[in-house]
């Protein structure tokens, strides 16, 4: 017989359970949404390396503030509003980032409204009548209206920032157009909206 000690298995009840904890919510906001969250930001920016950056900073300050969330709208619309506000803090600092400053020169074949009475009286008629259309809108269709046109996001993504399905976010675009055209036929005028 021998004498060293015999190797015997642990007993059922010593061995560790898989683990039933639940997958943290950031963490699965960030595998999630990081894709989708950067090129809407690099839409706005137009600078891979500002947009990598503010995506970052969208998903630390989300997470830091995670246990403030109230739960009113879905993480991910709460995530791109975070974004949302990040982008207007980066480009309101340095208009440059948003804008293209050319020379003069660039301007020598654009039409200057200001010089032909007719032309501006008729672009000030025009801004007037569809500041006073949109003013007239309920405000679920404005604000879809602003998000898509405005703001240029895509249908998905105002769909996720307004927790809407697809659907109800062109439906909506749909008849604030065709609200907006029916009013400014109503004053005399025309929108190409």
């Amino acid at each position: 017989m021998s004498c060293s000690p015999t190797m015997r298995p642990a007993p059922r009840s010593a061995a560790v359970a898989p683990s039933s904890r639940r997958p943290d919510p950031v963490s699965q906001l960030v595998r999630e949404e990081s894709e989708r969250l950067r090129r809407f930001v690099l839409r706005h920016v137009g600078n891979g390396p500002d947009a990598d950056d503010i995506t970052q900073q969208a998903f630390v300050e989300m997470s830091v503030s995670y246990d403030s969330f109230r739960g009113d709208s879905k993480p991910s619309t709460w995530l791109f509003g975070i974004a949302r506000n990040l982008i207007r803090n980066h480009l309101s600092r340095a208009p440059e980032r948003r804008y293209a400053f050319v020379g003069e020169e660039e301007l020598a074949g654009e039409h200057d409204c200001r010089s032909d009475p007719a032309a501006r009286l008729e672009l000030v008629q025009a801004i007037r009548l569809l500041d006073h259309s949109l003013a007239a809108l309920p405000v679920d269709l404005a604000e879809v209206l602003r998000m898509i046109c405005a703001e240029e996001l895509s249908y998905e993504e105002a769909a996720a920032q307004l927790n809407l399905p697809i659907g109800t976010v062109r439906s909506r675009l749909s008849r604030a157009r065709s609200q907006l055209r029916a009013r400014a036929r109503q004053q005399g005028g025309w929108l190409d909206a």
